[in-house]
């Protein structure tokens, strides 16, 4: 039916995709940024175009230029991957209008089921259970209020147009209302060009588990397993396992015939998740991911099932080839998220240039990964950057796998979540099962564990005004080798082969230029992290608190706050919103 497939992504998903497509015999086609001009997916498709002159994640998400590069190259399907125009309906629309195939659900099931408010409504006519909430995109503030009153504290305000935790706050309470939901907006137009949202009660201690299902075109439908994703910051997830801990085969059974119910009445075809909360023995329809999930990987290992390959080969017109009966689970899968972010600095997005980098291997082990030694981690995208998957007989030994997989994992030059998965690994109430969502903010010694960890070594740095650039030296003691790492805490992170900046110009620092231990006595508000000024609540004159927030920073798709670092009065602000900061610019300077 097509020969040719364009991949409408980046990163780690686009080989994923780009390897399944070789393995069937078809050409790959890549799209590719001005950041993205010397990344992976860009040397192994067998074609790669340029969207345009934009660095930012704009560029995946020009649906008519995506076209026209499709048709330039000749491609007759186009696989989205996961994020950015995944679950876009319009662009599911133009694939098709152009004669091209769209390797996804049609547009219909995705319009029924790739908002969250239309999927609520759907599960309620399927007599799936769903969270108390909204079925309708609000339209203001009072609108949240009059929710929060109708359902009590704490609610959740929620993007209408997608997932992974963009765009979603918690309230606690009235005073909160109105940051969280200007926030939740700015975040969820940024991410998904769409900036409804709607609220739902905000379960206070579930987990998180979703279903994988796969449909074909011919109304056969069947779900593979579920997976466990509750070990979450920000309410993005950073471990996921198949199976879950928490469910009986009965609960496995009851929950997958609810979601291929729902999936069968929308006409859904292709692969897609349903994602569940689950508590006090009960779950509820929380929305649908109509796409490749990112945690996909737990799922083939445990059912030996090529989810990828199975997508496109059902857009190629296949029936299924096998049935519900047919897909039984074999031992235990563990994904970790291996991100860039500085996790004792409060999961901190951390950019810089990936030093050695070397991947674990063996029995039970894969890597998913989009970087390499010596990349260059853009602002605008996502902070993953590898996936780490194990499998073992049972989930003792995927743990104990997982462990000697993040000790043997190495990517030195900039601040990881591998220490924080390593904490976790080790942690008793995840050896045992039970737990939650909450698992990271109720167990605080995952932190301390995890700065142990970091310093410790293992390729990572904990935070650059922390830790200097370590040097490795290969010592012999008595004929035993050692390799010891050294480096001075406190000292600055500026390896000596590179020569000092210049103090930046008045003009340079107004627009964010890079102040650091330049101006050394300053007394100011510094960003921690590059990125863009995503909100201003700071103004000449302004008296502040200590901890009170007065910028929003948004990197790698995160809004992350930058507050008062004591209490005083501001006396210039020398950042406009909209406007790029490097780390550690001077945001604002206090009255002397």
């Amino acid at each position: 039916m097509f020969n040719t497939v364009l991949v409408a992504n980046r990163g780690e998903i686009a080989l994923r995709v780009m390897r399944a497509c070789h393995e069937l015999g078809l050409r790959c086609i890549a799209v590719y940024s001005e950041a993205d001009r010397d990344a992976l997916h860009v040397h192994y498709a067998d074609e790669a175009y340029l969207l345009g002159p934009a660095p930012s994640s704009e560029s995946y998400l020009n649906i008519e230029r995506i076209i026209a590069v499709a048709k330039q190259s000749g491609a007759g399907a186009i696989h989205p991957g996961y994020g950015f125009l995944a679950e876009n309906a319009d662009f599911v629309r133009a694939a098709i209008d152009a004669g091209m195939v769209f390797i996804g659900p049609p547009a219909k099931a995705m319009d029924r089921m790739g908002g969250k408010v239309a999927a609520r409504r759907e599960a309620t006519d399927a007599k799936v259970p769903v969270v108390p909430g909204t079925l309708k995109a609000l339209d203001s503030v009072a609108d949240v209020q009059g929710l929060a009153e109708e359902y009590g504290y704490p609610i959740a305000i929620k993007a209408v147009g997608g997932g992974g935790g963009r765009g979603l706050r918690v309230v606690q309470g009235p005073a909160e209302i109105e940051a969280a939901f200007e926030s939740a907006r700015r975040e969820a137009e940024v991410a998904f060009k769409n900036s409804a949202l709607y609220v739902e009660k905000y379960l206070d201690n579930p987990r998180h588990i979703e279903i994988q299902i796969m449909a074909d075109a011919h109304g056969n439908v069947v779900y593979v397993g579920e997976r466990d994703c509750s070990i979450q910051r920000r309410h993005q997830k950073l471990v996921e396992e198949c199976p879950s801990p928490a469910l009986t085969p009965e609960l496995r059974t009851e929950m997958g015939a609810a979601s291929v119910r729902l999936a069968k009445s929308v006409g859904y075809v292709g692969a897609g998740t349903l994602e569940f909360l689950f508590q006090d023995g009960k779950f509820y329809f929380l929305e649908m991911n109509t796409r490749i999930q990112v945690e996909h990987t737990v799922t083939e290992m445990v059912y030996g099932l090529d989810l990828v390959k199975t997508q496109i080969r059902v857009a190629q017109g296949e029936r299924l080839w096998f049935t519900q009966e047919d897909l039984v689970p074999h031992g235990h899968s563990i994904e970790c998220r291996i991100n860039a972010e500085d996790v004792v600095a409060g999961f901190r997005p951390a950019l810089g240039t990936i030093g050695a980098y070397s991947e674990p291997a063996d029995l039970g082990i894969r890597v998913a990964s989009g970087v390499r030694s010596g990349w260059t981690i853009p602002q605008y995208y996502d902070s993953l950057l590898a996936k780490l998957v194990t499998w073992g007989q049972d989930r003792t030994e995927a743990i104990a796998r997982m462990r000697r997989a993040l000790k043997d994992f190495k990517i030195e030059g900039v601040a990881t979540t591998i220490p924080f998965h390593q904490a976790t690994m080790e942690h008793s109430v995840f050896a045992s099962g039970d737990f939650s969502v909450n698992f990271i903010p109720r167990h605080p010694e995952l932190i301390e564990t995890t700065a142990k960890y970091t310093i410790a070594g293992n390729g990572q740095v904990a935070s650059p005004e922390d830790v200097a650039d370590p040097r490795s030296f290969a010592v012999e003691v008595n004929g035993r080798r050692f390799s010891v790492r050294v480096a001075e805490i406190g000292a600055p992170a500026v390896s000596a082969s590179v020569a000092p900046k210049k103090a930046p110009t008045a003009n340079q620092r107004r627009k964010g230029a890079r102040a650091t231990a330049l101006e050394p006595k300053i007394d100011g508000v510094i960003s921690p992290i590059q990125g863009t000024i995503a909100a201003v609540r700071a103004k000449p004159g302004q008296e502040v608190e200590a901890g009170q927030i007065l910028f929003v920073v948004e990197a790698m798709k995160m809004e992350n706050e930058i507050t008062a670092p004591h209490a005083g009065v501001l006396s210039e602000v020398r950042i406009k919103q909209g406007e790029a900061v490097e780390a550690g610019a001077v945001l604002a300077t206090y009255q002397s």
